[in-house]
């Protein structure tokens, strides 16, 4: 079903800065994650190490460092929306389904 035509608003825009650091000190990569809403400032950090019989590939532990930072950057903006619902008085949902699987 269309709506007339003056209920229609232009799109609401957003931009949201994020922020990615990553440091080195072999064999560990550790990656940092700022995120700016405007509103609010959210921080992640996450780690990989590299196993000390594996080449030196700097750029594969960047990945999984960087991956796993913004992995735990989402867990944390479904938890701030999961908590502001709750101060709405949403109703308690089951939970959200896990975003990877127990090994990744």
């Amino acid at each position: 079903m269309t709506r007339p035509e003056s209920s229609h608003h232009p799109p609401a825009v957003k931009e949201w800065r994020l922020n990615l650091y990553l440091s080195e000190h072999d064999p560990d990569t550790t990656a940092r994650i700022v995120m700016d809403t405007g509103d609010n400032v959210l921080e992640s950090r996450a780690e990989a190490r590299r196993n000390p019989y594996d080449r030196d590939i700097p750029e594969i532990g960047d990945e999984l460092a960087a991956g796993r930072a913004l992995i735990a950057m989402g867990r944390l903006l479904v938890r701030a929306a999961n908590g502001d619902m709750r101060a709405l008085g949403a109703a308690d949902t089951d939970g959200p389904q896990p975003l990877w699987l127990p090994r990744e």
